[in-house]
């Protein structure tokens, strides 16, 4: 007995083909299905490790510093020489007050300096004529000491009538009254001289004089105001030609180049491993993509809030 062997036909070999990857799809997809998850919690492990230690906040802001510039005398603007967003260096002449009183105040100071010197002229010569006098003085009464010696041997010996050594004595004591005033000048001359003078040599009112133009000269080259530091010029609203300027008032602020720092506010619980010299990170929203590299410089001793005008009472009871 003969046995046939079995033949397929190509319905069915396609649809053996077809059936047997079956087993291997159905694995693949549980992979897939598998693998998703494990990723998701594998990039959530990632992210949380690399954040630890790390704190960040949207609410920050690029400062600069402002230097505020006033003048140091008061006058009128009379010229302007920079204006809004402009920028300027260190010394840049800003703006120039009226110079015209300060000069004639400068004329005043050098009147005074030629008056003072004068007088101290005519108090030295005072003070030497007086001197002289003295000298002269003491010529007399040593002439009138000598001639009062003389009458009174001659009168003694009967040479001299007693009138003679009567004026003789009257002679002196004209002398010694003569050189006592003398002296009393003398002494009065140097004392006008050297009145108040804490410098041997220096007529106090001629110090005194050249101190005045000293601080005179001081405010006619404070009538021009630069710049004190290299910036933009800002709130420039008060910078016109006839505005006064007052001393201490603020006529312009400079935002200044020097100093560039960010102000960043965290949360309380954010601080508490936060120091300075920490590296730090900076993104800006303008430049996305742009990341700087910077340190913590230093960390606030107080609130924003606690620096203001009106501090924030925030506790309740007594």
């Amino acid at each position: 007995m003969a046995e046939a062997d079995p033949k397929l036909n190509d319905t069915d070999l396609a649809a053996a083909e077809v059936q047997a990857p079956a087993p291997k799809r159905h694995l693949g997809r549980l992979a897939l299905m598998l693998s998703v998850p494990l990723l998701l919690i594998v990039g959530a492990v990632t992210y949380w490790w690399n954040l630890q230690g790390k704190v960040s906040t949207d609410n920050a802001y690029v400062h600069l510093d402002k230097v505020s510039v006033s003048a140091e005398i008061t006058g009128k603007i009379v010229e302007v020489f920079t204006a809004e967003n402009r920028h300027v260096a260190a010394g840049d002449l800003l703006f120039r007050i009226d110079p015209e009183p300060y000069r004639l105040q400068l004329a005043q100071a050098n009147a005074a300096i030629a008056s003072a010197q004068a007088s101290e002229t005519s108090l030295a010569s005072a003070s030497a004529m007086s001197g002289a006098d003295v000298a002269a003085a003491e010529e007399n009464i040593a002439f009138a000491r000598t001639n009062l010696s003389r009458q009174e041997a001659l009168w003694k010996r009967g040479f001299a009538t007693k009138a003679t050594y009567d004026a003789a004595v009257h002679q002196v004591a004209q002398a010694e009254d003569q050189l006592a005033i003398a002296r009393s000048k003398s002494r009065e001359a140097q004392a006008k001289l050297a009145s108040g003078s804490q410098v041997p040599g220096v007529y106090p009112q001629l110090a005194a004089a050249r101190a005045q133009r000293s601080v005179v000269e001081l405010n006619l080259r404070r009538t021009e105001v630069r710049a004190p530091v290299a910036g933009t010029v800002a709130q420039a609203d008060r910078l016109t030609v006839g505005q006064d300027a007052i001393t201490g008032l603020p006529v312009v602020t400079i935002v200044a180049d020097s100093s560039v720092y960010i102000e960043a506010n965290f949360k309380e619980t954010d601080l508490a491993d936060m120091k300075p010299g920490q590296p730090a990170e900076i993104s800006f929203d303008a430049y996305p993509g742009l990341k700087l590299r910077a340190h913590v410089a230093s960390i606030g001793a107080g609130t924003g809030s606690e620096f203001s005008v009106l501090p924030a009472q925030n506790a309740s009871g007594n």
